[in-house]
């Protein structure tokens, strides 16, 4: 789990989740305890999942390391630094400023340092905007928003339920899916990043994901001169990223 010692990130308690789902607080997830589901935390999970926010059944024991008020009563949330927003605001982002979308997703990144030095990156090199998926990945987090050195604050976020259906919504637009593999086929110097374009970037072990590779136009190779074969995620997304500054 992606939680630390951040108070500003969490709420604990019945009342004050409740509250806070009233109030329309962005959300990131939900951590509820496992087999203590009563009428009070149904409420609060089928609430928070008709507001499109995640929710996770743990132990006790786990909720009560994430607790600072030792009095949780069976629910914390953590809270998102700022609200996700659509594949479709991206696109729109990008046509406001008159330029060909330049965007990146991250596909399945738990670490949430390694999430943070992405969205840092993409801010950096100009991206329009990073998506991500709502499950079995950090979130926006306080943790994730130290780690962008706060360019999350200023770069959009979106959350999708699915990557593969974003990769289609992106392909109608015009947007050409570039995935970065060991095995791909294309050699990153000989590649053409200009026009609109996606960079998929894998999880830390795994990397891209079966669907998501098989919905990219093109999987891209990093060289590689020595005897370790990959780079940490968000080095690969670096690499990528600062390729398709050089050649826009």
């Amino acid at each position: 789990m992606e939680f630390e010692n951040n108070i500003n990130e969490r709420i604990e308690g019945r009342n004050a989740v409740i509250e806070a789902l009233r109030a329309g607080r962005a959300i990131d997830k939900i951590y509820i305890a496992k087999g203590e589901v009563d009428q009070t935390l149904g409420h609060i999970a089928s609430k928070a999942r008709a507001q499109g926010v995640v929710v996770v059944e743990t132990d006790r024991r786990k909720l009560d390391a994430m607790s600072q008020t030792h009095a949780h009563q069976g629910v914390v949330a953590l809270c998102a630094v700022k609200e996700y927003c659509t594949v479709e605001d991206l696109l729109q982002r990008a046509a406001e400023k008159g330029e060909a979308p330049f965007l990146v997703m991250c596909d399945e990144i738990s670490d949430p340092h390694n999430l943070g030095a992405i969205i840092r990156t993409a801010e950096c090199v100009g991206a329009h905007g990073v998506i991500i998926p709502k499950r079995r990945s950090a979130g926006l987090t306080a943790v994730v928003d130290k780690a962008s050195a706060g360019a999350a604050e200023h770069l959009p976020i979106a959350r999708v339920p699915n990557l593969s259906a974003a990769i289609e919504t992106l392909k109608k637009a015009g947007v050409w899916v570039y995935g970065a593999a060991a095995e791909g086929t294309s050699p990153l110097w000989k590649t053409d990043l200009t026009g609109s374009i996606c960079i998929v970037i894998g999880s830390e072990g795994d990397g891209i994901s079966r669907l998501v590779r098989e919905h990219c136009d093109v999987l891209v190779s990093i060289p590689m001169k020595g005897e370790i074969s990959s780079l940490n995620a968000s080095a690969a997304a670096a690499v990528l990223m600062y390729e398709a500054l050089r050649q826009r």
